[in-house]
C-alpha cells in the first residue's frame, strides 16, 4: 500500500503546489512584471511562496492520492480480491493511516517552525519589490507616469538609435501649485551609474515654469512666470531603480512570522493591555464628581498625600432637581445645560477614543489566535481529507485522474468555502476564534467517519440503481421487464402448473380493482389510502410468476411474459398510516391538496397496471390453451 500511495502522493502533492503558485503568481503579476529584477530574487520569491502554499496543497493532495489509490484498486478487482482472502478494508488502510499520522505530525510541526519563517521572508521580498521602481519603458502617443513627479509625453520612440521625438513633460515635483511644462523636439534618457539618478538631454525647446505671487500696485497680487528657450537642456531627475531589501523584523513582529509560544505570548501581553484599560476606564467614570461632589478626595497628612473616598452626601428630604433647576434664572439654567454638554461630550469622546483602542487590541488578539489555531487545523485536515478519499475511492471504484479529480475539487472547494467563511466570522468577532476557524473540520468530520463506516460495511451508498429505484419510487417513474431464453433450464415449466399460478394472480388483481372501484376522497385518501401490504404481496406475487415462466423454453411466452408491468411500490399511495395524522394533513389544505392529486395520478396508474396485469394474464392462458390470436392484444 505504501508503495502505491507514496509515488502518487508526491506526484498530487507537485502538482497541487504547483498550481496554487501559479494562482500566486497570476494574484502578483503585476507588482512583478517591469521592475528590472534579477532571477535570482524571483526565484527566491517563489521558493518561499512555495513552502506558504503547503498549507493549501497538502489537503487536497491527500485527498487525491487516496482517491486514486483506491480507486485504483477497486477498478482492477484487487480490492475484491483482497476482502475475499479475509483482508478488511481497515487492515488495508491501516499503513496508510499510520503514514497520515506522521505527516499530521510534521505538518504541524512545519506551521510552527518553518511556515512563519517563510512567511515573513516572502512578505518582505514582496514588500520589498512593491517599492522597487518599473524600469523605464515610455510608450508612444501615451502619458507615461511611472517616474515620480513626472508625465512625460512622447509622440516618436526610436528604441533603435535610443531617442524619443516630441517630448512634452509636465514636472509637478514642487508640488501642484507651481508646475513645470518643458517641450521639446527630441531628447535622450538615460541613467546614471549608480542608478539612482535619470537624466534627461532635451534639444530645442523651451522651458514654462509658474512662480510664486508677488505684490503688485496697490497690494493687489500678480503671477510672476518664467519662460526659457534652449538649444540643450539637462534634467536630473531623482530616481532610485535598486533593489533594495527591507528588514525582516518588520514581518517578524507580525503574527505570521511568529510560533505558538510566540503567539501566547503576544496574547497574554495584549490582554493585559485591554483589561487595564478597561480597569482604567472603570476608574475615570467612578471618579467622575456627581452633581459636583466628588467620589474621592486627597488628604495630606505627614508629608504624604493619600485619595480617601468621600462620605455619601445625604439629605433629610428628598431632592427635587427638576425644582431646583426651574426655580433657577435663564442664565443659570442655560450656564448648566452648557456644563452639561461639555461634560458629557468630553466623556464622550474619551470613551469612543478608548473603545477603539480596545477593539483594535481586540482584533489583534483575534488575528494571533486565528493564526495559533491554523497550526492544529491543518493536521487535522490531512487525516480527515484521507479518511474521506479513502473509503470514497474504495467506493466508486474508479481510479486515474478524471472522477478523482473532479470529486476531490469539488470537496475541496466545499471544505475551502466553509473554511473561508468561518475565518471571516471569526477574524471579525462576529464567531468565538474557535469555533470560526474549528467550522470546516466539524463539517467534514462526519463525512469522513459516514463514508469510511459505509465503507468498511460494504453498503452500495453510490450504487446508481439504488438511487435509481429510490427515485423511481417517489417520482413513479416506469420500469421494464427484461426476459431472454436461458440456455440450461433446470426447472422446466409445467403448463397446468403456470396456468393456476396465473389464474390465482389474475384473481388477486381483480380483488383488488373490486375492493377500490374509483377515485379516493380527498378525506379518504389521507386517512385511509391503499394498502400497501395488499399492493407488495400483489408485487411480489407478479414477480414469482414471471420469474416461474422465465423458464419456459417458448419466446412466445417469453414476450408475453415480459409485459407483465412491474407493480411500483411508491410512497404517495398511503401517505400516512395513522387517521390521527391524516387528518391533521387533510387540514394543512394548501399542503394536502397537491399532494392529494399527486397521490390520485399514482393511484390511477396502479390501476393501469393491475389490470394490464390482469390482461396479459388472459393472453398467457390463450397462449396455454392454444387459443391466442393477434387480435386479443386490442381488446
Amino acid at each position: 500500500m505504501l508503495s502505491r500511495f507514496l509515488p502518487r502522493f508526491l506526484m498530487t502533492f507537485c502538482i497541487c503546489l504547483f498550481i496554487v503558485i501559479m494562482q500566486f503568481l497570476w494574484r502578483y503579476i503585476d507588482e512583478l512584471v517591469g521592475k528590472g529584477l534579477s532571477i535570482d530574487v524571483i526565484a527566491e520569491l517563489f521558493f518561499y511562496a512555495a513552502l506558504s502554499m503547503v498549507p493549501l496543497a497538502l489537503p487536497l493532495s491527500i485527498l487525491l492520492a487516496a482517491l486514486m489509490t483506491f480507486g485504483d484498486l477497486g477498478e482492477h478487482i484487487e480490492l475484491t480480491a483482497l476482502k475475499s482472502s479475509g483482508i478488511s478494508l481497515t487492515t488495508i488502510m491501516k499503513p496508510l493511516a499510520i503514514l497520515m499520522a506522521v505527516v499530521a505530525i510534521g505538518a504541524f510541526f512545519f506551521q510552527n517552525n518553518v511556515l512563519p519563517q517563510s512567511q515573513v521572508k516572502m512578505w518582505t521580498l514582496l514588500f520589498s519589490m512593491r517599492q522597487t521602481s518599473p524600469t523605464l519603458d515610455i510608450p508612444e502617443g501615451a502619458v507615461y507616469s511611472q517616474i515620480p513627479g513626472y508625465n512625460i509625453f512622447v509622440k516618436k520612440n526610436d528604441k533603435e538609435h535610443d531617442k524619443l521625438y516630441g517630448l512634452l513633460i509636465y514636472d509637478v515635483s514642487n508640488g501642484t501649485m507651481s508646475p513645470r511644462i518643458v517641450a521639446a523636439d527630441s531628447g535622450r534618457l538615460s541613467m546614471t551609474e549608480d542608478k539612482r539618478h535619470l537624466v534627461l538631454t532635451l534639444f530645442k525647446g523651451s522651458w514654462y515654469e509658474e512662480m510664486k505671487n508677488g505684490a503688485g500696485v496697490n497690494g493687489m497680487g500678480n503671477n510672476l512666470y518664467r519662460r526659457e528657450t534652449f538649444h540643450d537642456k539637462e534634467i536630473l531627475i531623482p530616481y532610485d531603480a535598486n533593489f533594495t531589501r527591507m528588514d525582516d523584523e518588520t514581518m517578524r513582529s507580525q503574527y505570521v512570522g511568529k510560533n505558538i509560544t510566540e503567539l501566547r505570548q503576544t496574547i497574554d501581553s495584549v490582554r493585559l493591555r485591554v483589561d487595564s484599560a478597561a480597569t482604567l476606564v472603570l476608574t475615570r467614570l467612578r471618579s467622575q464628581p456627581v452633581c459636583g461632589v466628588p467620589s474621592e478626595r486627597y488628604v495630606h497628612k505627614d508629608g504624604k498625600s493619600t485619595t480617601v473616598p468621600v462620605p455619601e452626601v445625604k439629605t433629610d428630604k428628598k431632592l427635587d432637581l427638576d425644582k431646583l433647576f426651574k426655580e433657577s434664572s435663564a442664565i443659570e439654567q442655560q450656564q448648566i445645560l452648557s456644563n452639561a454638554i461639555s461634560q458629557t461630550t468630553t466623556a464622550m469622546q474619551d470613551l469612543q477614543f478608548q473603545g477603539y483602542n480596545i477593539n483594535d487590541d481586540n482584533y489583534i488578539i483575534r488575528r494571533h489566535q486565528i493564526e495559533m489555531m491554523k497550526k492544529f487545523t491543518l493536521s487535522l485536515a490531512c487525516l480527515i481529507f484521507f479518511f474521506i478519499g479513502a473509503p470514497l475511492g474504495a467506493i466508486i471504484r474508479k481510479g486515474g485522474f478524471g472522477m478523482p479529480i473532479v470529486i476531490s475539487v469539488l470537496l475541496f472547494i466545499v471544505y475551502y468555502i466553509i473554511d473561508n467563511m468561518g475565518y471571516k466570522l471569526a477574524r471579525d468577532g462576529r464567531w468565538e476564534v474557535w469555533q470560526g476557524m474549528w467550522l470546516s473540520s466539524a463539517v467534514l468530520l462526519p463525512l469522513g467517519v459516514f463514508l469510511t463506516r459505509k465503507a468498511v460495511n460494504d453498503s452500495a451508498v453510490f450504487n446508481p440503481d439504488v438511487w435509481i429505484n429510490f427515485l423511481r419510487r417517489f417520482t413513479g417513474l416506469h420500469q421494464t421487464r427484461k426476459l431472454e431464453a436461458k440456455e440450461v433450464i433446470i426447472n422446466e415449466v409445467v403448463p397446468d402448473v403456470a396456468l393456476e399460478r396465473i389464474e390465482a394472480l389474475k384473481a388477486s388483481c381483480q380483488q383488488f380493482l373490486d375492493r377500490y372501484p374509483g377515485r379516493q376522497a380527498y378525506l379518504a385518501y389521507w386517512q385511509e389510502g391503499y394498502d400497501k401490504p395488499t399492493i407488495k404481496a400483489l408485487a411480489e406475487e407478479a414477480d414469482s410468476v414471471v420469474d416461474y415462466l422465465s423458464n419456459s423454453r417458448d419466446q412466445m411466452i417469453l414476450n408475453k411474459a415480459m409485459d407483465y408491468p412491474i407493480i411500483r411500490q411508491l410512497l404517495t399511495y398511503q401517505p400516512v398510516g395513522n387517521k390521527t395524522l391524516g387528518s391533521i394533513m387533510a387540514a394543512l389544505f394548501p399542503i394536502g391538496l397537491p399532494l392529494w392529486l399527486i397521490g390520485l395520478r399514482h393511484q390511477k396508474n396502479l390501476k393501469r397496471d393491475i389490470s394490464q396485469t390482469i390482461k396479459t394474464s388472459d393472453q398467457l392462458v390463450a397462449i396455454f390453451n392454444g387459443e391466442y390470436s393477434r387480435e386479443m392484444e386490442y381488446k
